[in-house]
């Protein structure tokens, strides 16, 4: 290596321009001649990334001062077969094809497989999707380890005594893969990638003197942690006229802190570990790297922040030799409370930035939260591009496969079945308005209606000709994936085979964003046959993502070229008039140092290869160079998910070194939060009052049932919203069966019983009623596990209504069921109290039993003695006056109501609670009393508007009535405000 090699661009200064302009005015490319409009296309300089390849090529245009040739700018390694048939040696044989991620996963997951299974290390066998991310990050341990250049025999100088019994386990199942797979590539005349790359740049580095002989050639921006990469690096700067310059070097360290930099046990994340590394592999010295650009103080604040930890001791002191103000002048921090709020102030920042003809550059590690960013920036008309682009199993042909395995897993659950339906890109052969409109009335139908289990189960809901055909062929374009459930197991090609012909049905062959990335997936699938290892047909969503991991779909061009989004290691290189950093938190940007399931930390080192930190390291000096620039804004969220996050270590250590006033001064700085949180903000909310409505009498209902007498009193509203506003009550879509709808079979069946008139003392009387009940309950078809547990419970119930049945059987002389009637009030303008009883027995002194079962709430004794549950009294007076047909006008002698519970007291007898030395028919009278100055009141006359809640239902400062109309009176509101009663 030359000793007047070695360059560095610190974070001071853009380091492409400052790149163009030492190339310009001679400064690395010696003594070579320029004279001439020829003379810069001799040079060739070479750089980490094809972005920078344009962008250097821009500073040189702008620089230039006229036409000119431009250097040959490349990229390392360049592209495979780019530059290869024409390096030296000529006769070398044509580099093998390179294995792709798919063919690595699936035929490593074979391996995995058989190892999970055989070696007694897992607690539970790994699921097909676990087979296949185990796979990926064995895949990732071969790239380590032929990027390290790290020889298969350095793991036997582990010892496996040493080694926990797990760890024996893998290092064992290391020792056969690592063989077999080179072995498996050779019989494929196929390479790694990793390898591959590592040929391309060795034989670069080898042919280096014969392809560029004694021109200027540049290799800049990398800091060679690819060991390959060093080498050619090396060989560039033994070239009479090769020069290195190297991002951010700090040359204020000396030797003795570059050895301890490589020598420490935990320095390998500090941002200067890999450039230490690097010049260390190249013979060199800090002292002997010449810097391009100029101290800026903040250059230094980071420095000394990121220090290594045995160093921060010291911080007091330097704090007070450092200038705060300039160091820290144009930095800004954004702590926003969630990610959507962070990723809407960089939107705002950004947008602001551009409208004053600045550029911007937003870098961030998280592509979920760069997409966020993307999408806020649209909300301004500002399409950027994104460089990560959309992974294929988010995209919109990916949705739509989950939706397909979603409905097939599910055997056309309701929710899934909709959910597809509603998906813009279902059109079956037909208009979309036509599916549109039949997945409407679907979803009206499943509303009223649990249907049966299945497509037929769907098909039985309705005979609308429309929604028939529609489903019809949504059965038939589902038919591949519905078939893959039909298997015990299956591999990846009849998964993707099923997946697209699907796809092809629902969607008429439209090509959806991703789809030619999926349809590419699939074709690759295909052609490596039954390769991967096969998986019984569940959880295929979770199958689906592993085996589409890594894969993008394509970002659509047209984004400008004063904006982007970049990943990490562009913050080296760019300088735009904003920087952003966004998602700067702890676990995210560094990343996690996880050293993967195959390798221990310790294992690692011990065989050559480098700890998780590394990546730490890298992540941080990147970050160092962002912070070059000149305004540079930080942002992070408090909170991710619904989880409480903090701000990167990078960002700790910052604030820890200014101290906290300072820190705290940074983030007024950053005014882009306040607006982001105001720019949807509609104002002070204004609750919603009381709703008081008060309708002409004439349209007040004449007729309500005995159910609803206990609404009248409590919330007239809820009276208005059904019979004024001609409301009813949609079960919410998808809903599990509530106890109301269980309710609803267990008075079926016992309606059923006695309708029958079945012999209480036959011997096979609960066997009957068992009959009746999975009659009832046979519609649950889809929660068969939770149908079952319910009908055990109901069997124990049904024992003890019929010991309770049998012990009084002597006292009853008829028992009738669900008897309806009606009662009409001449006084009241005709107003007419229609009901129907659970039970009413004859008794054989001529009185009469009213028995009210009840699968909820039993109403609290305070409530009837209060009049509060007139159910029950208002039956007893309808059956007083006669008003169920067939029954002659008798008072009653008792009112019960029978719980049916779930848990061990299935089956409880309760009377109801009278008002002491109140008699029942007494009782009775004071209901009708209250029942018709409430009708008087609310619907024969229009003076009381129908209020809502009136009188609130609180049990322990917990609200129990509550209402099918409570959202329409927006109640939470004004209960919350006008301080009532409810919590």
């Amino acid at each position: 290596m030359r000793r007047d090699s070695l360059f560095t661009i610190g974070p001071d200064v853009p380091f492409l321009p400052t790149l163009a302009a030492r190339v310009l005015d001679g400064t690395l490319i010696g003594n070579w001649r320029r004279e001439g409009p020829f003379w810069l296309s001799d040079v060739t300089i070479i750089v980490p990334t094809r972005r920078a390849r344009l962008k250097l090529a821009e500073a040189f245009a702008r620089q230039g001062g006229g036409a000119v040739l431009l250097p040959d700018i490349r990229t390392f390694g360049g592209e495979a077969g780019e530059e290869e048939p024409f390096l030296p040696p000529f006769d070398v044989p044509p580099t093998p094809p390179v294995a792709s991620a798919l063919e690595r996963r699936l035929t490593l997951s074979h391996l995995v497989r058989a190892f999970a299974e055989g070696s007694g290390s897992f607690a539970t066998p790994p699921s097909a999707a676990e087979v296949f991310w185990l796979a990926d990050s064995l895949g990732t341990l071969f790239d380590d380890i032929a990027i390290e250049a790290v020889q298969p025999e350095a793991f036997r100088t582990l010892v496996p005594e040493d080694l926990a019994g797990n760890w024996q386990q893998i290092l064992g199942f290391l020792d056969v893969v690592l063989k077999g797979w080179p072995a498996i590539l050779s019989e494929r005349g196929k390479l790694d990638a990793a390898v591959a790359r590592n040929a391309r740049l060795n034989r670069q580095a080898d042919a280096a003197k014969l392809t560029y002989g004694a021109r200027p050639v540049i290799a800049a921006g990398s800091t060679g942690s690819i060991p390959a990469t060093a080498a050619l690096l090396a060989a560039i700067t033994a070239l009479e006229r090769g020069v290195l310059v190297l991002p951010g070097v700090d040359t204020s360290l000396g030797p003795d802190r570059h050895k301890r930099l490589l020598e420490g046990e935990t320095t390998q994340s500090h941002p200067q570990y890999g450039l230490m590394k690097l010049l260390r592999r190249l013979g060199a010295g800090v002292g002997e790297v010449i810097d391009l650009g100029g101290e800026h103080p903040r250059t230094a604040l980071l420095r000394a922040a990121l220090a290594p930890a045995d160093e921060t001791s010291g911080w007091g002191g330097w704090r007070d030799g450092f200038d705060l103000e300039p160091a820290l002048a144009g930095v800004g921090i954004v702590a926003a409370r969630t990610a959507d709020l962070e990723a809407r102030a960089v939107a705002l920042a950004a947008r602001a930035a551009l409208a004053e003809g600045r550029t911007v550059g937003i870098v961030t590690r998280d592509q979920n939260l760069g997409r966020r960013i993307s999408v806020e920036l649209g909300r301004h008309g500002i399409v950027v591009d994104d460089p990560a682009g959309t992974p294929l199993f988010q995209s919109s042909a990916g949705r739509l496969a989950r939706q397909v395995l979603a409905v097939a897993d599910g055997n056309f659950a309701p929710v899934d079945t909709i959910a597809l339906l509603h998906n813009g890109a279902v059109r079956l052969g037909l208009e979309r308005q036509v599916v549109r409109r039949a997945a409407d009335r679907l979803d009206l139908k499943l509303r009223a209606q649990r249907p049966r289990a299945g497509l037929p189960g769907l098909l039985a809901l309705t005979d609308d000709p429309e929604l028939l055909e529609v489903l019809k062929r949504l059965g038939t374009a589902l038919a591949p994936a519905v078939a893959l459930h039909e298997r015990p197991h299956l591999v990846a090609m009849e998964l993707a085979a099923a997946l697209v012909g699907a796809i092809d049905g629902l969607a008429d062959g439209a090509e959806l964003p991703g789809m030619p990335e999926f349809r590419r997936w699939a074709e690759e699938v295909a052609g490596l046959g039954a390769a991967g290892t096969a998986f019984p047909p569940r959880l295929l969503e979770s199958v689906l993502e592993a085996l589409v991991a890594g894969l993008k779909a394509a970002v659509p061009p047209g984004g400008r070229d004063d904006i982007a989004i970049w990943g990490e290691l562009e913050a080296r290189l760019m300088s735009p008039d904003l920087m952003i950093l966004a998602g700067l938190n702890e676990d995210v940007w560094p990343p996690v140092a996880d050293p993967g399931p195959w390798l221990s930390r310790s294992m690692r080192i011990a065989v050559g290869l480098e700890p998780p930190e590394r990546q730490q390291g890298q992540a941080a000096h990147d970050f160092t160079m962002a912070m070059g620039n000149a305004e540079v804004l930080i942002a992070y969220a408090t909170r991710i998910g619904t989880s409480p996050a903090l701000p990167s270590p990078l960002l700790q250590r910052l604030d820890a070194l200014i101290g906290e006033t300072s820190a705290k001064a940074l983030r007024p700085r950053a005014t882009w939060l306040r607006q982001a949180e105001a720019i949807d903000d509609a104002g002070m909310p204004r609750p919603a009052p009381r709703p008081t409505p008060c309708p002409p009498a004439a349209m007040r209902p004449r007729r309500l049932s005995i159910t609803e007498i206990e609404p009248l009193m409590r919330s007239p509203y809820d009276i208005y919203a059904r019979h004024v506003l001609g409301l009813r009550r949609l079960e919410p879509f998808g809903s599990e069966p509530s106890a109301r709808e269980r309710g609803t079979m267990i008075h079926a069946v016992f309606e059923r019983f006695v309708a029958a008139g079945l012999d209480l003392a036959a011997v096979d009387a609960l066997e009957q009623m068992m009959a009746m009940a999975r009659a009832e309950f046979a519609g649950l078809d889809a929660i068969t596990e939770r149908r079952d547990i319910w009908l055990k419970r109901f069997e124990h119930a049904a024992q003890q209504f019929l010991a309770f049945e049998r012990e009084r059987d002597a006292e009853i002389a008829v028992r009738l069921a669900e008897t309806k009637g009606e009662w009409v009030f001449p006084a009241l303008d005709n107003f007419t109290l229609v009901g129907k009883a659970d039970r009413i027995d004859l008794r054989r002194d001529g009185t009469r039993e009213i028995i009210d079962f009840k699968t909820g709430g039993v109403p609290q004794p305070k409530e009837m003695t209060a009049f509060e549950a007139p159910q029950l009294l208002l039956e007893a007076a309808m059956a007083k006056a006669g008003a169920f047909p067939g029954l002659a006008g008798h008072d009653s002698s008792a009112l019960t109501y029978i719980k049916i519970g779930l848990g061990p007291a299935a089956f409880q007898v309760k009377p109801f609670r009278l008002r002491n030395g109140m008699a029942l028919m007494a009782a009775v009278d004071e209901i009708v009393r209250r029942t018709q100055g409430h009708v008087e009141a609310f619907l024969i006359r229009d003076g009381l508007a129908m209020t809502a809640r009136v009188r609130p239902r609180v049990e322990t400062g917990r609200k129990r009535f509550v209402g099918d109309f409570d959202h329409l009176a927006r109640t939470d509101e004004w209960t919350l405000t006008a301080g009532v009663d409810d919590p």
